[in-house]
């Protein structure tokens, strides 16, 4: 695929991404629930780790910037990048045969139990944290309750987008027809 294919396809992750987590959100003081996971994953599967990183960067950035919710804090950046770098190694499909429908499978609940207990449990529940001055303790379990309601939800979510966007992306955007 082209770098071109690549920054156009970013940039419409980039805008989904937008949308999806500062627009059509349900926010609280300690928790966000979004479908903002969408384009990070979907183009983590498509266009690998950095691309996926920048994505998540990116989208932290300008959402912070344009559409703020409190402070910026650098933390809340980082936790998103690790979250794209955990994506995008597990899932890039850098061929179309890359790996069976099973390890797609495989590899789409370790990366999402990863990030859940990584990025979002842990790092995110610290600068929580930190921003709020709430205990870690009582900000985790909160969290640890939504995110082991939300893994079923993602898995599910992505093994139908992808199955339904693989022949498209294949044929159209794959394929070095420039």
């Amino acid at each position: 695929m082209s770098k071109s294919k690549k920054i156009i396809l970013t940039a419409i992750f980039l805008a989904m991404l937008i949308v999806l987590s500062r627009f059509l959100s349900v926010k609280t003081p300690i928790m966000k629930i979004s479908f903002g996971f969408v384009p990070t994953m979907i183009c983590a599967i498509w266009l690998g780790p950095k691309w996926t990183i920048l994505l998540n960067v990116l989208g932290d950035l300008i959402g912070a910037i344009l559409f703020p919710t409190g402070p910026y804090f650098v933390g809340y950046t980082i936790s998103t990048a690790i979250a794209g770098a955990i994506y995008g190694v597990f899932l890039y499909k850098k061929e179309a045969d890359s790996y069976t429908e099973k390890q797609f499978v495989l590899r789409l609940i370790v990366s999402t139990v990863l990030v859940a207990v990584i990025s979002n449990m842990l790092l995110n529940t610290l600068w929580t944290s930190i921003t709020t001055g709430k205990a870690f303790k009582v900000l985790f379990l909160t969290r640890f309750i939504k995110q082991i309601a939300m893994i079923p939800v993602h898995i599910i979510v992505i093994l139908f987008l992808e199955r339904i966007l693989r022949k498209p992306f294949d044929t159209y955007i794959r394929s070095n027809n420039d």
